[in-house]
């Protein structure tokens, strides 16, 4: 691939030229080397090219649209997604999330709000993945592993599994199971994980907890009648199911 430096690497997709170019210009102020294109079917080939750290991506592409590029850009890269959307309606937000987008935007948005949500997605600690997968030899020192039930979550990693099968997370999805497994019998507000998980205060977001919560219970395997890992406190929160 290309871009072998430390330099951060955007990706922005987007067919409108002069959102395009202010994406561009403002991800170039943070820092990041940016690739800007105009179709969902050249972000997908963009992402195999230069691996980058952070796509934004309009959800109103032409060609295939910004859903079904997260998908596709899903199947190869764990780099952070911000869907951006010109569109009100609720369903345009959730089904952008079920993608694996990490967070949302709306046209029109500010300067300061773009580099806001990128800035709070960066806060995250951002561990490299180890080439093993997790044994159960002696501990290695450092090496955090997580145990609840039939789930393990080797943090340093980052990767799940429930039994032996290895579960396939976003990098939110991840953040949001290890934030909850450290702390299994904390009730986790929606508030909290905000400010834990998304690295942000604004309490209008509340539904993204909701959202990619839903997405990591059937991602575990959670069905009506089986077995549950995360509970919702009514009214509260979340936490892990009491074991």
């Amino acid at each position: 691939m290309e871009g072998s430096g430390t330099e951060r690497r955007a990706l922005v997709v987007e067919d409108d030229e002069d959102i395009r170019s202010l994406i561009e210009y403002t991800l170039q102020t943070q820092g990041f080397e940016v690739t800007a294109v105009e179709t969902g079917l050249a972000g997908v080939e963009a992402v195999h090219r230069i691996d980058p750290d952070l796509i934004t991506l309009d959800l109103g592409l032409p060609g295939i649209d910004g859903i079904e590029t997260c998908r596709r850009i899903r199947e190869t890269s764990d780099a952070y997604v911000v869907m951006i959307t010109a569109r009100d309606e609720e369903i345009d937000r959730l089904i952008g999330l079920e993608t694996g987008a990490d967070d949302f935007l709306s046209k029109p948005f500010s300067v300061r709000e773009l580099k806001a949500r990128v800035n709070a997605l960066f806060r995250r600690p951002r561990r490299g993945v180890a080439p093993s997968p997790v044994t159960t030899g002696p501990a290695q020192p450092e090496h955090e592993v997580l145990v609840h039930g039939a789930l393990r979550v080797d943090v340093d990693g980052r990767r799940v599994f429930r039994g032996e099968d290895e579960l396939a997370l976003t990098r939110t999805e991840f953040d949001l199971l290890t934030e909850l497994m450290r702390t299994p019998a904390r009730v986790w507000t929606r508030e909290a994980l905000l400010r834990s998980v998304w690295g942000t205060d604004w309490a209008t977001d509340t539904h993204l907890v909701e959202v990619h919560v839903g997405n990591l219970r059937r991602k575990l395997g959670e069905t009506k009648d089986g077995p549950k890992f995360v509970r919702t406190v009514r009214g509260v929160g979340y936490r892990m199911e009491s074991l």
